[in-house]
């Protein structure tokens, strides 16, 4: 590794994994770290965060985890102030929550649609909200949001929520950007495409939508879809989102970075 976030500390919302395996949110955080990042890990399962902090730890690097239920105000409000403790800035917010529930607008419950919105859209104005001001005080930081393809397309899965909370978070992303350019801030937004995780896997109802609950054939049919003939990994994402984290990136802001092996670009 090249110490790209040398010097930095990054703030991960959503840095533990809903199963066995590499979610988005744990391959961001072990990356980061191995990029020189001091890492604040923090998830609602206790023990998901715990074991990112662990797995970073083991490889010689620092971090700490945190429990906080990032659809709760007081909650985004004292992780925020407990990172800053702790290592004394946040220079990275890496916001990588989010659930689905399959279902339009007619099958929805009212009460799913809100939980949607709390969790993959309230959310990331919370933590931007108590984040920002921090970045103000030092005069620079970066701000990466993880959306979907989804917000852009429809992906085949009849999921309302996840299609307009993760649209809406787009463009949250681009006013917010527009807002803080001037003062050094930037925000930016990552668009993973299919990939194959332990949410996609356990989280979301869509080996049931897919293939009848047969994982596996989840598995083939996802892969058959994409261009390059197989789906990404959490590591793709991580990879983008340490570029828009990263120095590199210092005259990026506001995009909508797509990483979907060019699903994107088909008809159908």
């Amino acid at each position: 590794m090249t110490g790209r976030l040398a010097g930095k500390v990054a703030l991960v919302v959503g840095a533990g994994s809903i199963g066995p395996g590499w979610g988005n949110g744990k391959a961001t955080s072990v990356l980061f770290a191995r990029e020189g990042a001091d890492v604040f890990c923090v998830d609602i399962n206790g023990a998901a965060a715990e074991e990112t902090a662990s797995l970073i730890h083991d490889e010689g690097g620092r971090a700490d985890a945190h429990v906080a239920d990032v659809t709760s105000h007081d909650a985004i409000r004292d992780m925020v102030a407990a990172c800053v403790d702790r290592f004394g800035r946040i220079d990275v917010l890496d916001n990588n929550v989010g659930i689905a529930e399959v279902g339009g607008v007619v099958e929805l419950d009212e009460a799913d649609w809100d939980r949607v919105f709390a969790v993959n859209l309230k959310s990331v104005y919370l933590t931007m909200k108590h984040v920002i001001p921090v970045m103000l005080d030092q005069g620079a930081g970066s701000i990466v949001n993880i959306s979907s393809i989804a917000s852009i397309r429809h992906t085949g899965v009849p999921y309302a929520t996840y299609y307009t909370t993760k649209a809406g978070l787009n463009h949250l992303t681009r006013a917010t950007a527009v807002e803080y350019a001037p003062r050094g801030i930037r925000v930016n937004a990552v668009l993973p495409g299919l990939m194959k995780t332990p949410m996609v896997e356990k989280g979301v109802g869509l080996a049931q939508e897919y293939a009848g609950g047969d994982v596996d054939e989840m598995w083939r049919v996802r892969d058959e879809q994409c261009p390059m003939g197989h789906m990404g990994d959490a590591w793709d994402v991580a990879h983008a989102a340490l570029f828009l984290a990263s120095d590199e990136a210092k005259y990026v802001t506001g995009i909508e970075l797509v990483v979907d092996g060019g699903i994107t670009l088909k008809y159908s």
